[in-house]
Protein backbone atom coordinates (compact mmCIF):
# COMPACT_ATOMS: atom_id res chain seq x y z
CA UNK A 1 0.00 0.00 0.00
CA UNK A 2 1.80 3.02 -1.23
CA UNK A 3 1.22 6.76 -1.49
CA UNK A 4 2.74 8.71 -3.90
CA UNK A 5 3.72 12.48 -3.60
CA UNK A 6 2.68 13.15 -7.29
CA UNK A 7 0.06 14.80 -7.65
CA UNK A 8 -1.40 15.35 -4.87
CA UNK A 9 -4.58 17.28 -5.19
CA UNK A 10 -5.71 16.59 -1.70
CA UNK A 11 -6.06 20.31 -1.36
CA UNK A 12 -8.47 20.27 -3.66
CA UNK A 13 -10.89 19.44 -0.81
CA UNK A 14 -10.13 22.78 1.31
CA UNK A 15 -10.47 24.88 -1.71
CA UNK A 16 -13.79 23.43 -2.03
CA UNK A 17 -15.05 24.12 1.24
CA UNK A 18 -14.20 20.12 2.24
CA UNK A 19 -12.15 19.75 5.30
CA UNK A 20 -14.22 17.38 7.03
CA UNK A 21 -13.66 13.75 8.04
CA UNK A 22 -11.14 12.42 6.22
CA UNK A 23 -9.48 9.09 6.36
CA UNK A 24 -6.67 8.01 3.63
CA UNK A 25 -6.04 4.36 3.32
CA UNK A 26 -3.15 2.67 2.13
CA UNK A 27 -1.67 5.84 3.93
CA UNK A 28 2.02 5.10 3.11
CA UNK A 29 4.31 7.83 3.79
CA UNK A 30 1.28 9.87 4.84
CA UNK A 31 1.77 13.10 2.35
CA UNK A 32 -2.13 13.13 1.21
CA UNK A 33 -3.40 12.72 5.01
CA UNK A 34 -0.76 15.29 6.29
CA UNK A 35 -1.57 17.75 3.78
CA UNK A 36 -5.18 17.28 4.56
CA UNK A 37 -4.81 18.13 8.33
CA UNK A 38 -2.52 21.04 7.52
CA UNK A 39 -5.73 22.24 5.66
CA UNK A 40 -7.49 22.03 8.50
CA UNK A 41 -9.55 18.58 8.24
CA UNK A 42 -9.56 15.54 10.60
CA UNK A 43 -7.55 13.07 9.78
CA UNK A 44 -7.70 9.38 10.54
CA UNK A 45 -4.67 7.87 8.74
CA UNK A 46 -5.13 4.22 7.93
CA UNK A 47 -2.29 1.52 6.39
CA UNK A 48 -2.02 -2.40 6.43
CA UNK A 49 -2.43 -3.67 10.26
CA UNK A 50 0.31 -6.57 8.41
CA UNK A 51 3.05 -3.58 7.65
CA UNK A 52 3.83 -2.78 10.96
CA UNK A 53 6.38 -0.38 9.69
CA UNK A 54 4.23 1.86 7.09
CA UNK A 55 2.29 2.25 10.20
CA UNK A 56 5.44 3.81 11.61
CA UNK A 57 6.18 5.85 9.08
CA UNK A 58 2.52 7.63 9.10
CA UNK A 59 3.36 8.40 13.18
CA UNK A 60 6.96 9.52 12.08
CA UNK A 61 5.63 11.73 9.22
CA UNK A 62 2.88 13.33 11.53
CA UNK A 63 5.31 14.28 14.84
CA UNK A 64 7.93 15.37 11.46
CA UNK A 65 4.75 17.51 10.40
CA UNK A 66 3.86 18.57 13.89
CA UNK A 67 1.02 17.00 14.43
CA UNK A 68 1.34 14.04 16.97
CA UNK A 69 -2.25 13.93 17.78
CA UNK A 70 -3.71 12.20 14.04
CA UNK A 71 -4.71 8.72 14.99
CA UNK A 72 -2.64 6.23 13.01
CA UNK A 73 -4.64 2.85 12.64
CA UNK A 74 -4.62 -0.40 10.52
CA UNK A 75 -6.51 -1.29 8.25
CA UNK A 76 -6.07 -4.31 5.37
CA UNK A 77 -8.20 -4.32 2.50
CA UNK A 78 -10.80 -6.48 1.96
CA UNK A 79 -10.55 -7.39 5.56
CA UNK A 80 -13.59 -6.51 8.48
CA UNK A 81 -11.46 -5.81 11.55
CA UNK A 82 -12.55 -3.96 14.87
CA UNK A 83 -10.53 -1.29 13.64
CA UNK A 84 -12.96 -0.85 10.45
CA UNK A 85 -15.69 -1.21 12.60
CA UNK A 86 -14.82 1.46 15.04
CA UNK A 87 -13.95 3.72 12.68
CA UNK A 88 -15.57 7.14 13.01
CA UNK A 89 -17.56 8.54 10.59
CA UNK A 90 -16.01 10.26 7.62
CA UNK A 91 -16.52 12.78 4.44
CA UNK A 92 -13.92 12.25 2.17
CA UNK A 93 -11.50 8.42 2.07
CA UNK A 94 -8.11 9.31 0.16
CA UNK A 95 -6.21 6.83 -2.04
CA UNK A 96 -3.52 8.00 -3.13
CA UNK A 97 -2.25 5.59 -6.06
CA UNK A 98 -3.66 2.58 -4.32
CA UNK A 99 -4.91 1.01 -7.36
CA UNK A 100 -1.02 -0.06 -8.69
CA UNK A 101 -1.78 -4.12 -8.68
CA UNK A 102 -4.68 -5.72 -10.07
CA UNK A 103 -5.03 -8.42 -7.36
CA UNK A 104 -5.43 -5.90 -4.44
CA UNK A 105 -8.50 -4.02 -7.08
CA UNK A 106 -11.27 -5.96 -5.30
CA UNK A 107 -10.03 -6.03 -1.98
CA UNK A 108 -10.03 -2.08 -2.40
CA UNK A 109 -12.69 -1.54 -3.43
CA UNK A 110 -14.61 -4.01 -0.72
CA UNK A 111 -13.08 -1.75 1.60
CA UNK A 112 -14.39 1.25 0.34
CA UNK A 113 -17.96 0.28 -0.07
CA UNK A 114 -17.95 -0.82 3.19
CA UNK A 115 -17.02 2.81 4.07
CA UNK A 116 -19.22 3.91 1.91
CA UNK A 117 -22.48 1.78 3.15
CA UNK A 118 -21.64 3.18 6.45
CA UNK A 119 -21.00 6.75 5.59
CA UNK A 120 -23.56 6.99 1.97
CA UNK A 121 -23.09 10.87 1.87
CA UNK A 122 -18.77 10.03 1.54
CA UNK A 123 -16.96 9.85 -1.18
CA UNK A 124 -13.53 7.94 -2.53
CA UNK A 125 -10.65 10.21 -4.14
CA UNK A 126 -7.97 8.30 -5.70
CA UNK A 127 -5.13 9.40 -7.79
CA UNK A 128 -3.28 6.53 -9.77
CA UNK A 129 -1.20 6.14 -12.57
CA UNK A 130 -2.03 4.08 -15.32
CA UNK A 131 0.04 1.37 -15.63
CA UNK A 132 -1.84 -1.06 -18.38
CA UNK A 133 -4.45 -0.22 -20.55
CA UNK A 134 -6.00 -3.14 -19.99
CA UNK A 135 -6.61 -3.29 -16.24
CA UNK A 136 -9.69 -1.74 -15.37
CA UNK A 137 -11.83 -1.19 -12.39
CA UNK A 138 -15.39 -0.39 -13.90
CA UNK A 139 -16.81 -4.38 -13.51
CA UNK A 140 -16.10 -4.17 -9.78
CA UNK A 141 -17.78 -0.37 -9.45
CA UNK A 142 -20.75 -2.37 -10.78
CA UNK A 143 -20.35 -5.44 -8.88
CA UNK A 144 -20.06 -3.24 -5.93
CA UNK A 145 -22.76 -0.94 -6.86
CA UNK A 146 -20.30 1.82 -6.94
CA UNK A 147 -19.77 4.96 -9.29
CA UNK A 148 -16.85 6.79 -10.43
CA UNK A 149 -16.27 10.43 -11.70
CA UNK A 150 -13.36 11.76 -13.03
CA UNK A 151 -11.51 14.46 -12.52
CA UNK A 152 -9.40 16.50 -15.01
CA UNK A 153 -5.89 17.04 -13.88
CA UNK A 154 -6.41 20.54 -15.00
CA UNK A 155 -9.62 21.41 -13.36
CA UNK A 156 -6.45 21.98 -10.16
CA UNK A 157 -3.58 22.91 -11.81
CA UNK A 158 -2.50 19.17 -11.62
CA UNK A 159 -1.62 18.62 -15.41
CA UNK A 160 2.01 19.50 -15.95
CA UNK A 161 4.88 17.77 -16.56
CA UNK A 162 6.59 18.60 -13.25
CA UNK A 163 4.78 19.62 -10.29
CA UNK A 164 5.67 21.38 -7.36
CA UNK A 165 9.54 21.67 -8.51
CA UNK A 166 10.19 18.34 -9.11
CA UNK A 167 10.09 15.72 -11.87
CA UNK A 168 6.07 14.25 -10.78
CA UNK A 169 4.69 13.05 -12.33
CA UNK A 170 6.92 13.40 -15.54
CA UNK A 171 5.46 11.76 -18.58
CA UNK A 172 3.53 9.69 -16.50
CA UNK A 173 -0.40 9.44 -17.33
CA UNK A 174 -2.30 10.16 -13.77
CA UNK A 175 -5.97 10.01 -13.26
CA UNK A 176 -7.90 11.26 -10.50
CA UNK A 177 -11.47 10.03 -9.80
CA UNK A 178 -14.23 10.35 -7.15
CA UNK A 179 -16.05 6.92 -6.38
CA UNK A 180 -19.47 7.29 -4.17
CA UNK A 181 -22.27 5.03 -4.05
CA UNK A 182 -24.21 4.37 -7.22
CA UNK A 183 -27.26 5.38 -4.98
CA UNK A 184 -27.07 7.49 -2.20
CA UNK A 185 -28.75 6.38 0.71
CA UNK A 186 -27.23 2.82 0.31
CA UNK A 187 -28.55 -0.42 -2.12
Amino acid sequence: MACTCGPAPWSWPSTSGRTGEVCPIGAGVSLPGVLAAKCGAKVTLSDSEELPQCLQNCRRSCLLNHLPHIPVIGLTWGQLSPELLALAPVDIILGSDVFFDPKDFEDILTTIYFLLEKNPQAQFWTTYQVRSADWSIEALLCKWKLKSTHIPLHSFGADKEHLASSSLPGRHTIEMMIISLAQPGGT
